[in-house]
C-alpha cells in the first residue's frame, strides 16, 4: 500500500519541481549539420500554414520548419519552396538546401547528380564528404556551367563530372541517393537559386521512382546520351505509391508534351501554373480552350522571360483575357508547375518550350494527389498575389 504523504510536504514537493524545470536552460535545437547556433536577428515573415486534409488511413500532411523558405511532408514525400521575399535570404543560409545535404549526408552507397548548374558551397561539400566516407559520387552537368569555380574544385578533389558537350542544355536538376531516393524540381543548387529565385525542391522515397532517374543518368553518364541522341526507356513510368498516382517523364525521348496537354484536356473545373519560360503553342492552346469553357485559368510568368522570349504566350492570354501576371520582385519566378482541378501536380525542370520538349534533358514529375496540389496551391497564392497584370505589347 502506497504512503499517504503529508499535504504540506507534498505541497512543497510540486513548487520544487516547477521551479526546477522553469530555471532549466533551453538548448537551442541545431541546424541541419548539428552545429548550434544562434538564430540570426533578422525579422522574417512567416509563409503561410500548410493546413491539408489527409483521406482516412494515410499519414498526415505535416509542416517542415525551414528558417528561409517552408515546406511539409507526407508519407513518401517532403516538399520545399523557397522565398526569396524573406528578410534573411540575404544571409544566403538555413535554405531549402539544407535538407538536401542532410541526405547526402545520410547516404552510404550512392549518391548520383544531375544538375545544370553548381554553386553552393554547401551542397559541394556535402558531396565532398559523400565521396570521403567511401560513397560513389558521380555528377553530370550542363558543360558550360562545368568550368565554373565549385565544379572545378569538385573535379580536382577527384570527384567525375561529365559535361554533355552538346547544343541543347543538359538542363535537369535531380541527385539521386543510394538507388531509392530522388531529389528533383526546378531549383539549380546555387546561392540564386535557393535565395533569390522561387523554386521547388521536392524529395522522393521511392525504389522505382529512383530507378527511373537512375536508368536516365546512365543512360547520360555510362552511355553518353545527351538530348536527341536519348532513348525512351523509363521502366516504371506510372507507378502508384502509398496511394497516390506518380508519373515520370523524360525529354525529349517521352512525348512530355503532349502528355502535360492530355491532362489539361481533361481539366473539369480550374488550371492554375507558374512559368519561368513559356513558348508552347500547344500547351498554351489547351489552357486557353479550357478558358473559353468556363474554367478558372490563372497563371503567373517571370517578367524578364515574358518580355524578352521569341514566341511568348504572355501577350496571347492577356488579349484573351486570362489572368496571368508577371512577378515583380528582382529574382527569378523560375516554377515550372502546372495545377489541375486542385488535385493534379505537375512540376520538374521542364520549361513550357519547344526546346524543353525536343532538344534539352529534362525531368518532369505528375503526382495524383489533393494533398500534394494544396501544398503547390498555397506556394502558387503566395507568388501570384505579389505578381502585377502587364500591358499587352502590341
Amino acid at each position: 500500500m502506497l504512503k499517504r504523504i503529508p499535504f504540506l510536504r507534498f505541497t512543497l514537493y510540486v513548487l520544487l519541481v516547477t521551479i526546477l524545470f522553469a530555471c532549466a536552460p533551453l538548448t537551442p535545437t541545431p541546424p541541419v549539420g548539428g552545429t548550434v547556433t544562434e538564430p540570426p536577428t533578422v525579422e522574417t515573415e512567416t509563409p503561410p500554414p500548410v493546413e491539408t486534409e489527409t483521406p482516412l488511413g494515410q499519414p498526415p500532411i505535416e509542416p517542415i520548419p525551414v528558417h528561409v523558405g517552408y515546406g511539409a511532408k507526407g508519407s513518401f514525400f517532403e516538399v520545399y519552396f523557397t522565398d526569396p521575399s524573406n528578410p534573411a535570404a540575404s544571409q544566403q543560409t538555413g535554405g531549402v538546401e539544407q535538407a538536401l545535404i542532410a541526405s547526402i549526408d545520410a547516404a552510404r552507397l550512392s549518391v548520383d547528380v544531375a544538375i545544370y548548374s553548381l554553386s553552393l558551397r554547401e551542397v559541394a561539400n556535402a558531396l565532398l564528404r559523400a565521396r570521403d566516407r567511401g560513397v560513389a559520387v558521380r555528377i553530370v552537368m550542363e558543360s558550360d556551367n562545368r568550368e565554373r569555380s565549385v565544379p572545378q574544385a569538385l573535379i580536382e578533389a577527384g570527384i567525375p563530372i561529365l559535361g554533355d558537350r552538346r547544343e541543347g542544355l543538359m538542363h535537369d536538376k535531380f541527385v539521386i541517393i543510394d538507388r531509392s531516393e530522388v531529389w528533383m524540381g526546378s531549383l539549380n543548387f546555387t546561392n540564386d537559386g535557393a535565395y533569390k529565385d522561387n523554386n521547388n525542391l521536392i524529395h522522393i522515397r521511392s525504389v522505382k521512382v529512383a530507378e527511373n532517374y537512375l536508368v536516365e543518368f546512365e543512360e547520360m553518364y555510362t552511355d553518353d546520351l545527351f538530348g536527341t541522341d536519348s532513348i525512351a526507356t523509363t521502366p516504371n513510368p506510372i507507378l502508384t505509391v502509398d496511394g497516390i498516382q506518380v508519373e515520370t517523364y523524360f525529354s525529349p525521348d517521352d512525348g512530355v508534351a503532349a502528355r502535360v496537354v492530355e491532362l489539361l484536356q481533361g481539366a473539369q473545373e480550374s488550371i492554375y501554373f507558374m512559368a519561368y519560360s513559356f513558348t508552347s503553342d500547344d500547351i498554351a492552346q489547351a489552357m486557353l480552350d479550357k478558358h473559353d469553357a468556363g474554367l478558372e485559368v490563372q497563371g503567373v510568368m517571370d517578367s524578364e522571360q515574358a518580355k524578352s522570349n521569341q514566341g511568348t504566350e504572355i501577350d496571347l492570354f492577356l488579349q484573351t483575357g486570362l489572368d496571368v501576371r508577371t512577378d515583380v520582385h528582382k529574382g527569378l519566378m523560375h516554377h515550372k508547375v502546372i495545377i489541375i482541378d486542385r488535385s493534379i501536380i505537375i512540376t520538374g525542370s521542364y520549361n513550357f518550350t519547344a526546346s524543353a520538349e525536343d532538344r534539352n534533358d529534362e525531368n518532369l514529375v505528375i503526382f495524383f494527389s489533393p494533398e500534394i496540389a494544396h501544398l503547390f496551391i498555397v506556394e502558387f497564392e503566395r507568388v501570384f498575389n505579389a505578381a502585377q497584370t502587364p500591358q499587352p505589347s502590341n
